[in-house]
């Protein structure tokens, strides 16, 4: 499917994004999404494709999104309006500490075009999302997915979130566009 046409199809799905995709064929892939209930952390959630898409295939999780941005409201999905680093500040997730099933991030910086620049703040961002996921999944057997970008941070990016899951992969599904940098990294049980 062209590039392109992804957004169409989102747009004529009634989807808030063409991340959806992205996101449901890494889930395809990974088979992380339980039967029953899952607790889901969605963090950079706006507008909110992720939070539904989870909700459509697990009526039944409990999903709590996070974003600096504001988000369209979804039925039964706790969205908290506040920067990532200020999450343990937010009651409703914290007392959830280490018992989310599945933390998904499709959190990406403002861009200044200068790339030592903008590779710093990814670097940085992917860190501490790295850091909140760590600190939120169930011991050895919860999941992560999380937005970057291939540069020169990505290996040793990789080799950081190798010390904080026992498995770690690297996906480029379909629905990103080719000419983009954009890079998903997959992390399972963490240690």
């Amino acid at each position: 499917m062209h590039a392109d046409s992804w957004a169409i199809k989102a747009k004529q799905l009634g989807l808030r994004s063409r991340a959806v995709f992205k996101l449901e064929e890494i889930l395809q892939k990974t088979k992380v999404l339980k039967k029953g209930s899952n607790i889901v952390l969605d963090i950079g959630s706006a507008p909110g494709g992720w939070s539904e898409l989870i909700k459509s295939l697990s009526p039944q999780a409990q999903i709590f999104a996070i974003d600096l941005l504001e988000m369209e409201p979804i039925e039964e999905v706790n969205f908290f309006q506040e920067d990532i680093a200020n999450i343990n500040s937010i009651d409703e997730i914290f007392l959830l500490k280490n018992k989310f099933d599945l933390v998904i991030s499709d959190l990406a910086p403002n861009l200044s075009g200068i790339r030592a620049v903008d590779e710093e703040n990814i670097f940085e961002l992917n860190l501490l999302t790295l850091e909140t996921a760590s600190s939120y999944l169930k011991k050895d057997q919860g999941y992560f997915i999380m937005k970057t970008f291939q540069n020169s941070s990505l290996k040793k990016l990789r080799l950081t979130m190798e010390k904080s899951f026992q498995l770690v992969q690297t996906y480029k599904p379909a629905a990103s566009k080719s000419k983009s940098g954009e890079i998903y990294l997959y992390g399972a049980k963490p240690l």
